[in-house]
């Protein structure tokens, strides 16, 4: 366990690492040198075999509030200003752009860019008692760049009511627009996070990096491309390894023996 005085992150454990928040005065607040450290430590994971699946989470009442106000009051520069919005812009890039998977356990509340954390990760559960929202507007700040990681898994008209309003939802709305996958009482939330990593980490961590690659790409492009951009990715996704022994060992009624090759 590797241990900064705002993160902590766990080693990995049946392929599982994990990332908490760890400024609960703050409400997990996503300041400038949080963003370069989670920058530094997604990058970290990403490139380690070990690491099949990636757990970020908030300790004490919540998941992350967001911004830091108080350094955001303090820069008042163009030039500042701009270097903090295109760090968290870079985490978010990360998390989307990274070979593992990543799932958000939220409990509390997820406010501003800690909604947009959640919306950029792969995979979000929360707790029954979870809120949403992204705030901006009250304070007389637009989620700018939080809205695109929320207008990306939430439909348009959807995503304008939480921005132009400010106002939370809760996590049974949340998942109804598919902001959330889904929502467990906070006693259960922990082993639900879990049984969904472990099932994850039991695939082929080279044909999950291949599907996560291009389950985001092909979103970008028209019908047509998107069907021949994947039609190639397939193509060379069933000359792997992998693919052969998955097939055989469904074939063969046994379970794979991947070597993510």
């Amino acid at each position: 366990m590797k241990n900064a005085s705002n993160i902590v992150v766990e080693s990995p454990i049946d392929g599982i690492s994990r990332i908490r928040l760890n400024e609960p005065s703050t409400y997990n607040a996503l300041s400038s040198k949080t963003l370069e450290s989670l920058i530094n430590i997604f990058k970290s994971l990403n490139n380690k075999n070990e690491t099949k699946v990636i757990i970020i989470e908030g300790s004490g009442k919540g998941f992350s509030g967001g911004h830091d106000l108080k350094e955001i009051r303090s820069l008042k520069k163009k030039s500042k200003y701009k270097k903090l919005f295109n760090l968290c812009s870079k985490l978010m890039l990360e998390i989307v752009e990274g070979r593992k998977p990543v799932i958000a356990k939220v409990h509390g509340a997820a406010f501003a860019a800690g909604c947009q954390l959640v919306a950029s990760c792969d995979l979000a559960i929360s707790s029954d008692d979870a809120i949403f929202a992204t705030p901006g507007v009250n304070i007389g700040l637009f989620c700018s760049t939080p809205m695109v990681a929320v207008s990306r898994k939430v439909s348009r008209k959807k995503t304008m009511k939480m921005l132009l309003t400010g106002d939370p939802i809760n996590a049974k709305y949340a998942k109804e627009i598919g902001l959330i996958n889904d929502h467990y009482p906070i006693s259960k939330l922990e082993d639900e996070v879990l049984k969904l990593a472990k099932k994850i980490a039991s695939k082929s961590n080279l044909i999950i990096k291949i599907g996560k690659k291009a389950f985001y790409k092909q979103l970008e492009m028209p019908l047509s491309k998107a069907y021949q951009y994947t039609s190639e990715v397939m193509t060379k996704n069933a000359m792997k390894l992998d693919a052969e022994e998955g097939i055989s060992a469904f074939l063969e009624k046994r379970k794979p023996n991947w070597k993510n090759k």
